[in-house]
């Protein structure tokens, strides 16, 4: 009987592992560069069937410890609730995806999709800060990939019609703290301007906050995951 016991104890220990998301540190070497980069899994994964995806990028620097902290704070919970698989890049080398490292891209993407099943074969994108003019800069560049384009904030550098027309067809969501003087006001006037061209912009000022959004954190994060949810809405078609 205790033999018994034990090996149900072990097997209903390893049923309950499996149940719980994973956070993979990966990295590849695309376009002479080696990529460090983290993915969350979500509950009870299984490799054969098909996720939405998220591909965010980090502020700052971009580090790798960078990644971590926002992987906790802004998309592991959600995503591994709610089915998501969430990849997020650090910069090699230093190097910010806006000056020089974008060129993994769209490399990095097409081993992302041969890796795990993302569903209709696109993402959303995010990022914070230097992480957010990341997201809008690389959906610019490469638009057939991607359905939302969030950033927290975050906003298109070199706004040119080519590279708006790039972004037009996604569902645009732009956060920025109300005390984040300078980012506010340039954000402010990019959305009004990419709403008066017709592009689906929600552009949201979070009260009370800084640079680094704390209502975005957290139970807060579930926000970010609804906007990606208005594509059932018919947003991005």
């Amino acid at each position: 009987m205790t033999t018994r016991f034990l090996t149900l104890a072990a097997a209903i220990a390893l049923a309950m592992q499996f149940a719980h998301a994973e956070v993979l540190e990966k990295a590849k070497k695309i376009a002479g560069l080696t990529v460090q980069y983290k993915v969350v899994l979500p509950n009870n994964y299984d490799a054969s069937r098909a996720y939405p995806g998220v591909l965010a990028f980090p502020g700052g620097g971009q580090t790798m410890n960078i990644v971590n902290g926002m992987i906790e704070r802004n998309w592991r919970p959600e995503a591994e609730k709610r089915g998501y698989i969430v990849v997020m890049p650090a910069a090699p080398n230093g190097v910010l995806y806006f000056e020089g490292s974008e060129k993994i891209f769209p490399e990095f993407l097409k081993q992302i999709l041969a890796d795990y099943k993302i569903q209709d074969g696109k993402f959303h994108i995010a990022g914070i800060s230097n992480g957010g003019i990341s997201a809008f800069h690389i959906a610019a560049s490469h638009p057939e990939y991607f359905l939302t384009l969030s950033g927290l904030p975050g906003y298109l550098i070199d706004p040119t019609p080519a590279r708006i027309a790039a972004i037009s067809k996604m569902c645009i969501n732009m956060y920025v703290g109300e005390l984040d003087s300078g980012w506010r006001e340039d954000m402010s006037a990019q959305a009004k301007e990419l709403q008066a061209k017709g592009l689906r912009v929600h552009f949201t000022v979070e009260p009370s906050q800084n640079h680094v959004m704390r209502t975005l954190e957290g139970a807060g994060s579930a926000r970010l995951f609804d906007n990606f949810e208005e594509i059932k809405k018919g947003c991005g078609k």
